[in-house]
């Protein structure tokens, strides 16, 4: 199962958003730093509404979502890199997940203490994001003493590495994050293999003020870290009021409607963070169905129908014949697999075929 780490600095909300992510009371939220310190971990489904229609199409009483993973870590301080605050335990976590949801703050309360003393949430970006990249530095001049031997010998795959770290050293001390160098698709590959943090994918949660709720937009904070990472990191930003999630925890779904639109929103922010966490991860779901259930399948975007099979059982890979597949948009205009049949909607897939987001898939396979 893939992960994503829950980072920012003390006090910004983060324990507060995994316990609403995970409807849970697992991660002490209070108002001094360091409040976490071992990491908290939840499984979190990803909620889809495609789900329940397939399940009533299939006349069927299971249905099971799929999940991602969530990591709360600790907060990170100025001088992480150098092991202020337990920063290298914190950084070794982050070093961990596949991606980063980087909390900020984005409201004023004088009873909620902020490490720096102001609310800023661009200068809280920028302090966490140069303690990461002040780490990866680290790592990769460490990297390069050890490959230029190598490199100076003549080996093929100690230059390409070496070529590619004589890059990423300047971009680093210029203070930019990994994931902003241009590469090219087998360098990518190879900065995969470094596991740098700011290599990894991340999304901006700005946590608002309950009463900001249904203007988040007009949030001048929100503004600040929207135009930020637009320009600075291509990265997106989800508004989420951590406070008021956490409160819909001991809810059900109805009186949870309720209270949202009571603040003048339709919809959960956690239900958009987890949706944005799963596609920055490149993440997509399949479905399978049979008579006792309908069931969602997390793959990466782009794995072939036998990778796909893979993940129900290793054999489905392994003696994969064909793949069976209707897309979730013709299934459910259609309403039945025999309807989908006779309207030629339903086709077999090679072993070439890349599953796409939203097919409902039959495994062919011969052990």
């Amino acid at each position: 199962m893939l992960k994503a780490g829950i980072v920012g600095l003390p006090n910004v909300g983060k324990s507060t958003l995994f316990n609403a992510l995970t409807r849970s009371h697992k991660a002490d939220a209070a108002n001094y730093p360091f409040c976490t310190i071992n990491p908290n971990v939840g499984v979190v489904t990803v909620p889809d509404d495609r789900l329940e229609i397939l399940r009533k199409i299939a006349k069927v009483n299971v249905a099971i979502p799929t999940t991602v993973e969530f990591v709360d870590i600790a907060g990170l301080v100025a001088g992480a890199s150098k092991g202020e605050g337990l920063g290298n335990q914190f950084l070794a976590t982050i070093r961990e997940v596949d991606a980063i949801v980087h909390v900020v703050r984005c409201f004023e309360d004088p009873d909620v203490v902020h490490p720096m003393g102001s609310i800023d949430p661009v200068r809280d970006i920028e302090v966490v994001t140069t303690e990461l990249i002040l780490s990866d530095l680290e790592a990769v001049q460490k990297r390069i003493d050890k490959t230029q031997k190598k490199a100076k010998g003549g080996d093929k795959e100690a230059l390409v590495e070496i070529a590619l770290l004589e890059r990423l050293a300047p971009h680093l001390n210029a203070n930019r994050p990994a994931n902003t160098l241009s590469v090219h698709e087998d360098e990518a590959r190879l900065l995969h293999l470094f596991q740098l943090l700011t290599a990894l994918p991340v999304i901006y949660a700005c946590n608002v003020a309950e009463g900001d709720l249904s203007t988040v937009e007009q949030n001048p904070f929100v503004q600040k870290v929207a135009a930020f990472v637009r320009a600075h990191h291509g990265a997106a930003y989800v508004p989420i009021s951590a406070r008021i999630e956490s409160e819909l925890v001991d809810l059900a779904p109805d009186e949870a409607k309720a209270f949202l639109k009571d603040l003048g929103v339709d919809d959960s922010g956690v239900s958009s963070l987890i949706r944005a966490t799963y596609g920055l991860l490149g993440l997509l779901t399949f479905f399978t169905e049979n008579e006792k259930e309908v069931r969602a399948w997390t793959i990466k975007k782009g794995w072939k129908a036998p990778q796909a099979a893979g993940i129900i059982h290793t054999d489905f890979e392994r003696g994969f014949i064909k793949a069976e597949v209707v897309s979730y948009a013709d299934l459910s205009r259609l309403g039945s697999l025999a309807a989908a049949r006779e309207a030629g909607k339903y086709r077999l897939e090679g072993k070439e075929y890349a599953i796409q987001d939203g097919d409902v898939a039959l495994f062919r396979f011969n052990t």
